[in-house]
């Protein structure tokens, strides 16, 4: 069994290294289950006030029909904006909205833009697209872009390089401070992580927040991207709409507070839903992009991003839920106990990732947890069938000894005692008189048929009486009660099936007609205490009683001849009869081997 329990253990860990390491197939299963503890921690985490954006919000669009017709409005809509917000001394302001093209029906629109934001340059930001790698070719060099947009030239940057990127053309390249807010989902489509930066041959192309963050002396991490760390819900960051500030600056008195957004860091960007720049991410399936790019400024203002497990955890983690498992099993523990205390560790075990997460690590824990129940089904299974075949040989081997009502009883409790105990039990020994006459007058084929007859016979009123069929000793039978099922009344059941036996011997007698005339059996009969139990070697054992009881009830029927009885009972037996039989007193007797007489009696039915 151990060898079969190293065998899945082996397979378990090797099914766990090739998820954890390789194939990675859990890992949707486990971003949706890290998800939803990293959803549940942020919630209960509060936004950090520093950051705050002005949403572009349904309200907003409703508002400024009239004025600034459908969006997007005329850029001079951001030049009264701005004129309004910066004289406050935010630390930054960040558009996340994209100025692409030049407005060739009101290039004056993008004049007062760019006049309204040429004295504020420095804290200004504005956002990019890096377009696609088959689209490098046909984009401006690498090294004319750099000095325009923050370009970092490697050591092994490739000077003819070309680089795609859609920067904001309708302002002037003074005001190209920036970088990309490209949408960066993994596998299953939820948007985890943020570029950092993206290196093009050797060119490495700076972030949107990754630009803020090193213009406003923040630590970038040496990463291409960044996990982020949410606080808060979805639509749950610090937020002022646009239109509100809008109209509260083409007031002559304002009613907002002058320092509203002194020292802070602004993100504009807009987060109705007509607009497209909704996301899914842990959070939600609809979170506005510009919390996104908020959310990754704010990690890196606090030096705050998730880390994910190093892959040697998660193994580790199977190799100890395993290793475990394989311990409790080879000490042949129940299953169902198992299976209790596997449910109890992974929840344990989900906890500890659950609090983890709390703590920005990611640790997944499905692949090891897998493989911890994938070995107890493989070991349960294998005990099961261990344990049933082990019944059904017990049951097939213990149903030639004892009556089938028996062995199901023994079943149902679960088994025999495996070693031998001290218990009360009467013993009951029968031998055929006249047998060798008749197997020198008969063939050893008849001989063995008669024989056997007579056995299954006799077998069937022991096992009518409850009785246990200890062996058969050449012609003779060996037979017990109280055993291995307890039986108060073993004496009296062991006489009663002593009595059937003379009178099953009768119906035999009468079945072989001339033949059984010679045909007779002595029955001693004897109560006390005797070791029972499964007694052998290692190689075979069988299930029978030995001791002192056991050898005065053979002397007892072997002073039947003696004494010219054909049953003889003990004053023992007698005595823990009661009144269910007549006895007749036979007199005392020497048994061999015993110093003192044994008195005997003879068991007759109660008239």
């Amino acid at each position: 069994m151990r060898r079969l329990l190293a065998g899945f253990a082996a397979a378990a860990l090797a099914l766990a290294a090739l998820e954890i390491f390789l194939a990675q197939a859990l890992q949707p299963l486990d971003n949706r289950l890290l998800d939803s503890f990293t959803r549940w921690h942020a919630a209960r985490l509060a936004p950090d006030p520093d950051v705050v954006l002005v949403d572009v919000d349904e309200k907003s669009l409703a508002a400024m029909q009239a004025e600034a017709g459908r969006f997007p409005w005329p850029r001079e809509v951001y030049a009264e904006l701005l004129r309004g917000l910066m004289p406050q001394q935010p630390r930054a302001v960040v558009f996340d909205i994209m100025f692409s093209e030049p407005d060739k029906f009101r290039p004056q629109s993008d004049q007062a833009f760019a006049e309204a934001a040429l004295p504020y340059r420095a804290n200004l930001y504005f956002p990019m697209l890096l377009l696609d790698a088959r689209d490098h070719a046909s984009g401006a060099t690498a090294a004319e872009l750099a000095p325009l947009i923050g370009l970092v030239r490697r050591p092994e940057a490739d000077r003819e390089a070309r680089i795609a990127v859609v920067p904001p053309m309708a302002l002037p390249q003074e005001l190209w401070r920036g970088g990309t807010i490209n949408f960066l989902e993994d596998d299953d489509h939820v948007g985890r992580r943020y570029a950092l930066r993206t290196t093009v041959r050797g060119w490495d192309i700076p972030s949107l927040p990754a630009r803020v963050a090193l213009d406003l002396g923040y630590p970038l991490p040496d990463a291409p991207d960044l996990r982020l760390a949410w606080r808060g819900t979805a639509r749950g960051l610090p937020s002022v709409s646009f239109s509100d500030l809008y109209e509260d600056y083409g007031r002559s008195l304002r009613k907002r507070p002058a320092d509203e957004f002194k020292g802070k860091v602004v993100v504009i960007g807009a987060a109705a839903a007509g607009l497209g720049d909704l996301r899914v991410t842990p959070l939600s399936g609809t979170q506005p992009g510009m919390e996104i790019l908020a959310t990754a400024i704010e990690n890196l203002k606090n030096g705050r991003a998730m880390r994910a497990a190093p892959a040697w955890l998660p193994f580790g983690a199977a190799l100890l839920f395993v290793g475990l498992l394989y311990a409790v099993f080879a000490r042949n523990a129940r299953a169902n106990r198992v299976a209790i205390g596997l449910g109890v560790a992974s929840a344990l075990a989900l906890a500890a990732s659950w609090f983890a997460a709390g703590r920005l690590l990611l640790i997944p824990l499905l692949a090891p947890l897998g493989a911890a129940w994938l070995f107890y089904f493989a070991a349960a299974t294998a005990a099961y069938l261990k344990e049933r075949r082990a019944r059904e040989e017990a049951i097939a081997m213990f149903s030639r000894f004892v009556n089938p009502h028996v062995v199901k009883q023994l079943v149902e409790r679960g088994g025999l005692e495996g070693e031998g105990r001290t218990r009360e039990v009467t013993l009951l020994f029968s031998d055929i008189r006249g047998f060798t006459t008749l197997s020198e007058t008969r063939a050893p084929a008849e001989v063995v048929a008669i024989l056997n007859r007579y056995f299954t016979m006799q077998v069937e009123v022991i096992f009518k009486h409850g009785g246990s069929l200890d062996k058969f000793i050449g012609d003779a039978i060996m037979a017990f009660w109280g055993a291995p099922l307890d039986d108060p009344e073993h004496a009296k059941n062991a006489v009663a099936c002593a009595l059937e036996m003379a009178d099953t011997l009768l119906a035999f007698k009468a079945e072989l007609g001339e033949l059984g005339k010679s045909f007779d059996v002595g029955i001693g009969v004897h109560s006390g205490p005797a070791v029972v139990g499964l007694i052998g070697s290692e190689r075979r054992r069988e299930y029978t009683s030995i001791g002192d009881t056991v050898n005065l009830a053979s002397r007892i029927e072997g002073l039947t001849k003696e004494a010219g009885r054909r049953i003889l009972v003990s004053r023992e037996t007698m005595e823990r009869c009661g009144n269910a039989f007549d006895f007749v007193s036979c007199g005392s007797f020497h048994a061999k081997g015993r110093a003192q007489p044994v008195e005997l009696f003879e068991p007759r039915k109660k008239s």
